[in-house]
């Protein structure tokens, strides 16, 4: 398999996942095991099986598989069965589909908050407070469990924490050192304004064989790009603002220029970055080791916090069914509770390059002296402003949206094209997003 499409699959399968659960769920209505404030957490006293569907391929399924094994060898009256479904889109489907049959659904799942508004809003869903809260199958509290709040109220559902935090990751700036080097850049910049100003320096001193910077993600870079203006990710957002406007200028007046550029048919910049083509972009940090694989030995590369107070949490959480057994919600938990606990979670993130959601997981020097990937020295740094695109009515069809209408106006700008009739389209598509 190529360095392109390894990247792209890892991608893929940390960002935006066949069988039946029917078999081991039952065939219980949603009615007789909603949970509420008030309800009772039952305990696991007889053998207890659930299901976990997920979109974990090669080194973070089978560290999944590793860690399943050891919860079932702590906790032998629980049994949990591990069931695939592909790619984040194919498991995305799968739910959707599955939805109409509420009894063949899982016990727990990993998923996108947005994938699931619809079944938030039809009670498919178990607020999980109440676990969370619970001191036996749970922590006792929110703080208790060491998740960083930021992270937990990414997985929230128009305000109820119907998720926990699973496999997450932000995005980072990764840089060649040798060009920073060599251009007499002696620090990776902090502000936009930097990035800008070392962008240029790298592409002229480079005789434009060296392009500056790029983004990874064009979604991102908009909704961080408003959000770092004070502007969070809305339907009251005017995509021709002038606040909007100079978000967008700033990545067409570079596509312009030429020192920055778009990851374009390659999809991700780790490619260019490895061949020396780009000397920094900001992308997933989960993809650090595909970044580490493809420069090998002909450069010494560098990671930082993403330049711009705000940085983008990105990832899944775990989601569980309503229709699952009292029991089963509380084997579940259970499960989901030693899937973040610290020791799970320093397993994990080294094994895959995910970030601990844990934070004495992240504090531990178990991770922060890891020398295989450049990430756990600067995370600390890196997390202290988290930003997650608010799951409310057509969100997430929106935030989706964005990434072809900024190929529009960046392809505009690469032909040195007026861009502003490529953005008043965009905001006739935007608004449509909003409306679907």
């Amino acid at each position: 398999m190529k360095f392109s499409k390894k990247i792209i699959a890892a991608f893929a399968a940390g960002m935006t996942l066949i069988g039946t659960a029917a078999c081991s769920n039952g065939s219980h209505s949603s009615s007789s095991s909603s949970t509420d404030n008030s309800e009772k957490i039952a305990k696991v006293t007889k053998q207890t099986n659930i299901v976990f569907w997920h979109g974990m391929t090669g080194v973070q399924q089978e560290t999944l598989k590793g860690l399943t094994k050891e919860f079932e060898k702590e906790n032998p009256k629980i049994k949990v069965k591990l069931e695939n479904q592909g790619a984040y889109n194919d498991l995305q489907a799968k739910i959707n589909s599955t939805l109409q049959s509420p009894n063949n659904l899982p016990t727990i799942t990993q998923a996108y908050p947005d994938w699931l508004y619809t079944a938030a809003k039809n009670k498919m869903l178990v607020d999980l407070t109440p676990y969370i809260n619970n001191k036996a199958v749970g922590w006792g509290g929110s703080k208790a469990s060491n998740i960083k709040p930021a992270l937990l109220d990414g997985a929230k559902i128009a305000g109820t924490q119907y998720g926990i935090p699973f496999n997450k990751s932000i995005e980072t700036l990764t840089y060649n050192a040798d060009i920073f080097k060599k251009y007499g850049i002696k620090k990776a910049p902090t502000t936009m304004a930097e990035l800008k100003q070392d962008a240029e320096i790298i592409y002229k001193k480079s005789n434009h064989k060296v392009v500056g910077a790029g983004f990874d993600s064009l979604s991102n870079y908009y909704t961080l790009g408003m959000k770092n203006e004070g502007v969070d990710f809305s339907s009251k957002i005017d995509f021709t603002s002038p606040t909007s406007k100079k978000v967008i200028n700033y990545y067409a007046d570079g596509i312009k220029a030429g020192y920055f550029r778009v990851a374009g048919s390659e999809h991700y910049l780790s490619g260019p970055f490895a061949n020396q083509k780009v000397a920094m972009f900001i992308g997933t940090s989960a993809g650090e080791g595909f970044v580490k694989q493809g420069v090998g030995d002909k450069f010494t590369y560098d990671v930082a916090p993403r330049p711009g107070k705000y940085t983008m949490s990105q990832g899944t959480d775990i989601y569980m069914f309503n229709h699952a057994t009292a029991e089963q919600k509380a084997a579940a938990f259970t499960y989901i509770k030693f899937l973040v606990s610290k020791a799970s979670q320093l397993k994990w993130a080294n094994a895959t390059g995910y970030i601990p959601v844990n934070h004495a997981a992240a504090a531990a020097t178990e991770y922060k002296d890891n020398k295989q990937i450049k990430l756990p020295a600067k995370l600390e740094d890196a997390m202290k402003n988290l930003y997650s695109v608010p799951v409310v009515k057509d969100a997430g069809a929106a935030y989706g949206q964005l990434n072809p209408i900024m190929q529009n106006i960046l392809a505009a700008a690469q032909k040195k094209q007026d861009v502003d009739n490529a953005i008043n389209s965009g905001k006739a598509k935007f608004a449509a997003a909003w409306k679907q």
